[in-house]
């Protein structure tokens, strides 16, 4: 069952950075989200602030959560024919056998395309792989094998765990900004209260909370930000084994020399940006090609 196959991912010894960012950042929400409904009553805003990180959650595990990830990472349905009919024979090829070994990988797993350059691939989600356009120009099997690692993330739930941080945090924000939304449109109704009332008092207090709720805002906005690119670190800092474990998965499916020779070929130096950030984690390509040939497979990098 997904739901326990994630959990149990979840808390692995590994993971605990980030369980413990995540038990935070429960406190963090309710403090925020409840504390804006229910100020006065923190039982209240602690199970307002908790149902509303749980209603996140489910969202980012859902096929919503996946859509805003493939949209955010610059992912996109793959509309040339000649592209399609290239690039899909291998990807249900790869797909079959890397169910054939780990049936819990969904049947349904779709193939998308971002326009980098670069000689790439990545999952997202539970059902998105995702290669870029200058890996379409690469050998066949060299794309079997990239496409293979992927598949190792999907079977280990490596990429859950990047939905349950940044798209849930992205809803809860939204959920805390249509509070706080709801909270100037009382304090504006307040503020033209006082100044048809011509009460300079009034009119003073009325406007010094307009501009306070204003200022508190967007402080709050950049914080949660700043919260999530934490969360999105400590996802990264776990994922060097995840990133052997895939390999390996690709190795047991046939493809390490080609993996091998398609880690030799990439440069040392990558560019800045969201998509490069999700690669970003990567451990070095040396001793991913050592990994590889202690586990069986007969290749020498170039300076060997």
């Amino acid at each position: 069952m997904y739901v326990v196959s994630f959990f149990q991912y979840l808390f692995r010894k590994s993971n605990f950075p980030l369980i413990l960012y995540l038990v935070m950042n429960t406190l963090i929400v309710s403090a925020l989200l409840g504390g804006s409904i229910s100020p006065g009553n923190p039982l209240v805003a602690l199970a307002v602030g908790l149902a509303a990180y749980v209603v996140s959650l489910a969202a980012a595990l859902s096929p919503l959560g996946e859509f805003i990830l493939r949209k955010q990472t610059g992912c996109h349905q793959i509309t040339d024919e000649g592209v399609r009919n290239f690039i899909e024979p291998i990807f249900r090829e790869v797909l079959t056998k890397a169910r054939q070994v780990n049936p819990e990988i969904p049947e349904d797993v779709e193939l998308y395309m971002n326009e980098s350059q670069d000689v790439n691939a990545f999952a997202t989600g539970r059902k998105t792989v995702c290669v870029t356009e200058g890996m379409l120009r690469q050998d066949p099997e060299m794309i079997r094998a990239t496409l293979g690692h992927e598949m190792g993330h999907l079977a280990h739930h490596d990429t859950d765990l990047i939905l349950v941080v940044t798209v849930g945090n992205m809803i809860v924000n939204a959920f805390f900004v249509m509070v706080r939304i709801g909270g100037k449109i009382f304090k504006t109704i307040s503020l033209l209260v006082a100044l048809f009332s011509r009460d300079e008092d009034n009119i003073a207090t009325a406007l010094m909370m307009h501009i306070s709720a204003i200022i508190t805002d967007f402080i709050l906005v950049k914080m949660m930000s700043l919260w999530t690119k934490l969360g999105t670190m400590l996802v990264m800092k776990s994922s060097r084994g995840q990133e052997y474990e895939a390999d390996e998965f690709s190795f047991n499916l046939g493809y390490g020399e080609a993996l091998c020779r398609l880690l030799d070929s990439f440069p040392e130096a990558r560019d800045r940006g969201l998509f490069a950030n999700l690669m970003s984690s990567h451990p070095d390509k040396n001793e991913r090609i050592k990994r590889l040939a202690a586990l069986g497979v007969s290749y020498k990098t170039a300076g060997e």
